[in-house]
């Protein structure tokens, strides 16, 4: 319900900006730019810090807390009169925000150990599906009764599911079990970013967040110069995108399979590759069909790799520190989200070709290094039981020696 309230107004801030009096565009450019940008940066330096806050007093309060404070803060901008206004109240949405990453560790939680990964994917569909359906029911919203009245019905989105997560999450169903380490002491920021793969896995959703964002300011440009009538470049644009985020949530949701089948580190590699295969095609596409498969690999590649990053990240995370884990993962996302629009503008302003090459060169890179670097869980856990045996023999043959 968040994700797609979130993406009700969103996509129509330009509007909005200009209807509180702004009228030159480019300062409504820069007026939506900073209030767009401002609530993924804070919630990026803060995330890890509520998800510590969450693991110390319970993740569903901090969830709600936050999706309270979204309830206010959207309401108010239904009220606004100045565009620093809208300007202020996204700033005090990203100090509040939180409950994506705190969402992620509560799914991980709730799932047995085995279906963690099916746990993720289904959040993260659900994340997905939720910016595709929003922009049009937003649409449908805006024309019929006005962006103001918009930005309420989008508090009560988040009313709505504010209200599922107080009566149907419980907090003590949890599932997580106790990974295969010794602990001492409590769990710190740097003990996470020691757990094995982590800083890897930090690296590898910052770069498929970063691929998947820069599509945003280009692509529309890019279906205009490839010939395509300028009346139908929203059309096509709105496609491509949907295409993109419907087979994103494919990704995610099927990524569990895989899981049981293949390696985290066939599923990230072969994800990322696939990805590359989409921007590839994107760099020599002409046609509206040759966009659409290219839009279809790039969505399920960076979605089925999402999930099994986020998956590999949670195996190794100790239960106690999920909340912290998961905050450190989703601050790596939220600045390739955030820095992702800016690089993409600025290199479409040379080339938008020379957009995709570099969405490209990033995936197969991230594809090369996943292959050659990341630990195989299932060589981790051979070796792990290999010396549990080694133990075993060892005090057998020694048990009766002097």
């Amino acid at each position: 319900m968040g994700y797609t309230g979130f993406t009700l107004v969103m996509p129509f801030l330009p509007l909005f900006i200009g209807q509180l009096g702004v009228t030159d565009v480019g300062q409504i450019a820069i007026w939506t730019g900073l209030s767009l940008g401002v609530t993924p940066g804070l919630t990026a330096l803060l995330a890890p810090a509520w998800g510590r806050l969450g693991d110390r007093y319970g993740r569903k309060i901090m969830v709600e807390r936050s999706m309270i404070s979204f309830v206010i803060l959207f309401a108010a901008m239904g009220y606004v009169t100045r565009a620093w206004h809208v300007l202020v109240l996204r700033a005090v949405q990203g100090l509040f925000a939180g409950y994506g990453s705190l969402s992620v560790a509560m799914a991980a939680e709730s799932a047995p150990r085995d279906r963690m990964p099916s746990a993720i994917g289904a959040v993260q569909t659900a994340q997905r599906i939720g910016p595709a359906v929003g922009p049009l029911i937003g649409g449908v919203l805006a024309h019929f009764v006005g962006l103001r009245r918009a930005f309420l019905v989008t508090a009560m989105f988040y009313a709505a599911g504010l209200a599922l997560v107080h009566a149907m999450y419980d907090d003590r169903a949890i599932h997580a079990q106790e990974v295969d380490t010794i602990e001492t002491g409590r769990v710190t920021f740097r003990n996470v970013l020691a757990f094995q793969n982590f800083l890897l896995m930090m690296f590898v959703i910052f770069g498929l967040q970063f691929v998947d964002r820069s599509f945003g300011p280009v692509l529309p440009l890019w279906v205009e110069q490839v010939g395509v009538t300028h009346a139908r470049v929203p059309l096509v644009s709105g496609v491509l995108f949907s295409i993109m985020a419907f087979t994103g949530a494919i990704g995610h949701h099927f990524c569990g399979k895989l899981l049981r089948r293949y390696t985290s580190r066939l599923v990230i590699a072969a994800g990322a590759a696939c990805a590359a295969g989409g921007c590839g095609l994107l760099t020599v596409s002409g046609t509206f069909w040759i966009m659409c498969a290219a839009s279809m690999l790039v969505g399920i590649g960076i979605g089925a790799a999402m999930t099994a990053a986020y998956s590999a990240a949670g195996a190794v995370i100790p239960p106690g520190a999920h909340g912290a884990g998961f905050g450190v993962l989703t601050s790596a996302s939220l600045v390739g989200m955030a820095s992702s629009p800016f690089i993409a503008g600025a290199l479409g302003g040379a080339s938008i070709r020379i957009v995709f090459l570099v969405d490209l060169a990033i995936m197969a890179l991230l594809a090369v290094i996943v292959q050659r670097t990341m630990k195989d869980e299932r060589a981790r856990d051979h070796a792990r039981a290999m010396d549990h045996a080694g133990t075993k023999d060892y005090a057998f043959r020694t048990r009766d020696q002097p």
